[in-house]
């Protein structure tokens, strides 16, 4: 770009910046501390010069804009704070399995592949035993908004169109079928139960969902669901980190696809290396 083409760039965005806010040349003058005359200077279409930098950074400030975006160095108008807090953020997280933040998210990606590493079991597989069985911990709490929940999704799921995919944990299912670790304490008919209700989601409701069982020995993955290209959040317990920037959206998203790549079992057979397992119980 030439310094004419340049010119003409600063000068239809200072102008179209200064139209959105309604801001007028003698205020403009006011916020940059410059006399009146320069600004009309700067909007006048028979005048090629640029700003000094120290003029371009008022003006990009008045305005709450980017100092890049003014010179036609870059194509969003946001300064770096606010791009920086508009892509990435932490968000408490309640510290419950029923989270409200999780369903908003749900419904912003309507129509769009979700990709879902879960914390224990996937929240769509889940019995309702199994739900009063993680809410004991939560005394102020019951089951049923989580339950709920899970429905509302599982009728999503059912919808034309729908596409879910899930990388869990194949430890973590045959510690359920064992009654051990984190699922010590669950009665073996409500782990049963468990078993062969998430063998048959995975079977009636394929391909829509499509579930894949990995080796934590080979692989490793934070809980983490990414909501198509808008947005992947990260769970880390008492807060979620919030990736909204395409770059950053998509590096979880090839994460997730190579743990689909690497599970050793996939969304075809899910079901019924799933329901083997009950073979280990007692085993």
């Amino acid at each position: 770009m030439d310094k004419r083409e340049r010119s003409d760039l600063f000068r239809l965005r200072l102008s179209e910046a200064m139209a959105r806010d309604s801001i007028s040349r003698a205020e403009m003058a006011r916020r940059c501390g410059v006399d009146r005359s320069t600004i009309a200077q700067l909007l006048s279409e028979g005048d090629v010069r640029l700003p000094n930098a120290h003029l371009a950074a008022e003006c990009a400030a008045a305005l709450s804009v980017s100092c890049d975006w003014l010179l036609g160095l870059s194509e969003r108008s946001e300064t770096a704070a606010d791009l920086l807090d508009s892509s990435f953020r932490v968000t408490e997280a309640e510290r419950s399995f029923a989270d409200a933040k999780i369903d908003e998210w749900h419904l912003e990606a309507a129509g769009y592949k979700i990709r879902h590493v879960p914390a224990t079991l996937p929240d769509l597989l889940k019995t309702d035993a199994v739900f009063e069985f993680e809410y004991a911990a939560f005394r102020h709490r019951t089951p049923d908004q989580a339950i709920t929940s899970m429905r509302e999704k599982a009728d999503w799921l059912r919808r034309p169109g729908s596409d879910y995919e899930i990388c869990c944990s194949r430890e973590l299912v045959e510690s359920l079928a064992r009654g051990e670790g984190y699922w010590r304490g669950l009665p073996q008919a409500a782990r049963e139960e468990q078993i062969l209700h998430m063998a048959k989601a995975c079977r009636d409701l394929y391909p829509s969902l499509r579930l894949y069982l990995y080796d934590t020995k080979v692989v490793f993955s934070a809980p983490v669901t990414i909501f198509g290209p808008l947005l992947a959040v990260v769970y880390i317990g008492a807060h979620y980190m919030v990736f909204r920037e395409n770059r950053q959206v998509r590096a979880l998203t090839d994460h997730f696809d190579q743990l689909v790549r690497d599970s050793d079992t996939d969304a075809r057979s899910a079901a019924s290396v799933i329901e083997a397992m009950l073979d280990l119980d007692g085993a």
